[in-house]
């Protein structure tokens, strides 16, 4: 029997069903139900025959799949974007072909052996440019103004005859502008509220008091701590022990002691007491690592501690500043 044979007789049921006599109310509304049974059932007949002949269905259209804008269908994609990154070869050529400018009163001292000069030639730089000025505060000043980017400017005062604080008036744009400095010095207590004073502030730091020592000191009341033994200042390159018993170069005064102060990110890396954070220090770290600053000389400690100390200082202030300018 075909489907349109069976609909025919569906609707020749339903009219016959609608002229029958008698039916009102309730018994027509019961007929309008049997009707439409009648039509489901013969409707589900129709697709079960119309499967059975191997005929599919009329599926409804799928919705449109949308495609983000824009789809491009000519030429090359675009190309991804990438993250710049720095591996420690390419960390590490950047420092070697870094502009550093040096002031270093140590060097008209021929008694004694420049720390600075000493480390700088042992960490082979080239490809930039390198100037030690020694005690030439002209000089530095000079080269502090000239056209030169400088990537790091180091301090590193020790004599004792003399002091000056105009050095770290021309260090301040330096910082400012996110080059990186080391400054060692033992007459913060001199110079303090001086041109040293923005500086200070900055790195969160402050003069507490100064040290000295007399020829009837006790060693060991001048033994260095450090406070953080997983610092990079003490653990990169070079793995170095504190400074735990001096051989003093210089008597009468010794360095400053620091301590925190109310603003900056300064962290205490060294002092006098293990368990002093805050104050005693003698060892700082601030401006994001840009920055060291030490207030003890270099002389009044052995030279296979304090060497390799100083290449950590030029490694790690050097890597900060690389990575707070790309």
């Amino acid at each position: 029997m075909s489907r349109w044979f069976m609909a025919a007789l569906v609707l020749v049921f339903a009219a016959f069903a609608c002229s029958l006599p008698g039916v009102t109310g309730s018994g027509a509304d019961i007929e309008e139900t049997r009707v439409a049974l009648a039509v489901q059932q013969t409707s589900l007949a129709i697709q079960q025959e119309t499967l059975a002949a191997g005929v599919a269905p009329a599926q409804p259209s799928p919705l449109e799949t949308y495609t983000p804008y824009p789809t491009y269908t000519q030429g090359s994609p675009p190309e991804a974007l990438t993250v710049p990154t720095t591996t420690p070869e390419s960390m590490s050529k950047r420092i070697k072909a870094s502009n550093i400018l040096i002031f270093e009163d140590i060097a008209g001292d021929f008694t004694l052996l420049p720390v600075v000069e000493n480390t700088i030639n042992a960490m082979n730089f080239s490809g930039g440019r390198v100037i030690n000025v020694g005690d030439g505060l002209g000089r530095f000043r000079e080269y502090a103004n000239s056209a030169t980017q400088w990537d790091l400017m180091i301090v590193a005062a020790e004599v004792r005859s003399v002091f000056s604080g105009e050095m770290f008036e021309m260090m301040y744009d330096h910082i400012d502008n996110g080059g990186a400095v080391i400054i060692e010095t033992w007459y913060l207590d001199k110079v303090a509220n001086g041109k040293i004073a923005p500086i200070l502030n900055d790195c969160g730091v402050s003069f507490a008091r100064d040290w000295t020592r007399d020829n009837t000191y006790d060693p060991y009341k001048y033994s260095i701590y450090w406070l953080d033994t997983s610092h990079p200042l003490l653990s990169t390159p070079n793995i170095v022990k504190a400074p735990s018993y001096p051989y003093p170069e210089w008597f009468g005064d010794a360095g400053d002691l620091l301590k925190l102060g109310s603003g900056g990110d300064a962290v205490l890396v060294g002092g006098l007491y293990p368990n002093r954070n805050s104050d005693y220090g003698v060892l700082a770290s601030c401006l994001g690592g840009r920055m060291v600053l030490q207030t003890f000389s270099s002389h009044d400690y052995a030279w296979n501690i304090v060497q390799p100390l100083w290449e950590n200082y030029i490694t790690y202030t050097l890597t900060k500043h690389y990575e707070y300018v790309p």
